[in-house]
């Protein structure tokens, strides 16, 4: 029980509430002092939504509006970040407003990283984030984005951390289900693995446990009801929670599932949020085989913020855990498997590195 804590250094302030987009938005303008920004998105939210006009609107009335950039896709590839540095440079924008889930918020990290290497400056430009799913990108200091020949690329910097966020659930109603309910799988899978991700403060687990007990509450009422914004907030408040705001002092992978999630999305152009339903529950039912008696310790604890009985042995608890998480994919309809996603099964022992278990895990989800 040693260790230490500290905040991520750019973040200034979070705000959230139904709503809350109309006053954060400009007081985070004049607490971080910046003027003119760039909106950051996906395509899909700029076309088939009215959530980008809405936020436009906002800078538009401080004058704090300097264009928007649409072309970040799945998986932020390479050549959408080299058209948006020119953009931003172009506009006059001194910020980047990163709006949508986790490839214009880690795009926007990707892009201001590039930035600062191009320029020279001291520091990246500041981002603010408004997510729209439950990615939780924003709350990282680092993101990946894709490269010329389709590999995953990784930055990582103290600075890229966005300066302010805002957590407004009104601006996800329009984020289709599947992609809200399957991001909330992928904040999930933030919860259980920092569990057993080495640095993690004890405070941050308890975070971990509770947000771990909104989402399988809250999940299954959104999936019911899409148009329930408390649910909503919850979930994003919950996703807050599961990634808490950290200043590691040196870098540490977040675990085996996340592992295999980056090696998945990229290479077989799987979704973030898809990746986690497909492996977390099998990673979790190893750590049972695998894992430090602290660390199975930590995800058997898991079942009393669940409510759930305890099996009589911790062992036991763990597997129970991943059984609970199967089934909570399973109720919100987001159960597939590899070879749904064409992923070839000459494939799985590279994915896995020559791991044997981890050969086992992916033949069992093929």
């Amino acid at each position: 029980m040693s260790g230490s804590y500290s905040w991520t250094d750019t973040l200034k302030a979070i705000h959230y509430g139904p709503g809350c987009v109309a006053t954060a938005l400009p007081k985070l303008i004049e607490t971080l002092g910046v003027k003119k920004g760039l909106i950051v998105t996906g395509r899909s939210l700029f076309t088939k939504t009215d959530v980008v006009n809405k936020v436009a609107a906002i800078l538009k009335a401080q004058d704090a509006y300097a264009g928007v950039f649409f072309e970040i896709g799945e998986h932020t590839p390479v050549a959408g970040i080299d058209a948006c540095i020119k953009v931003f440079m172009d506009s006059g924008a001194d910020f980047i407003l990163a709006l949508g889930g986790g490839s214009p918020i880690d795009g926007a990290k990707a892009i201001r990283y590039r930035i600062q290497e191009q320029t020279g400056a001291a520091a990246p430009p500041l981002q603010i984030a408004i997510p729209t799913t439950l990615s939780a990108a924003e709350y990282t200091i680092g993101a990946g984005y894709t490269d010329e020949s389709g590999a995953k690329v990784a930055v990582s910097n103290q600075l890229l951390a966005p300066a302010g966020i805002i957590l407004d659930a009104e601006l996800t109603l329009p984020t289709p289900s599947r992609l809200w309910l399957s991001t909330g799988i992928r904040a999930v899978d933030h919860c259980v693995e920092n569990l057993y991700r080495p640095l993690v403060s004890p405070p941050a687990k308890v975070l971990c446990c509770a947000a771990l007990a909104d989402f399988f509450k809250y999940l299954p009422i959104a999936k019911a009801d899409p148009t329930d914004v408390e649910a909503r907030q919850k979930l994003l408040i919950a996703a807050w929670m599961s990634i808490w705001p950290t200043k590691f002092e040196k870098y540490s992978a977040l675990g085996l599932s996340h592992a295999l999630g980056h090696k998945l999305g990229a290479t077989y152009g799987i979704p973030h949020g898809i990746t986690s339903c497909l492996t977390l529950s099998p990673v979790v039912a190893l750590q049972a085989r695998i894992a430090s008696k602290e660390h199975k310790d930590c995800l058997a604890d898991t079942l009393f913020y669940l409510r759930e009985p305890s099996t009589g042995s911790v062992d036991g608890d763990v597997v129970k855990l991943s059984a609970l998480i199967a089934g909570l994919v399973e109720q919100l309809g987001l159960k597939s498997t590899l070879s749904e996603y064409k992923v070839p099964r000459e494939d799985l022992a590279k994915i896995a590195q020559g791991n044997e278990d981890v050969v086992e895990l992916l033949n069992g989800i093929y």
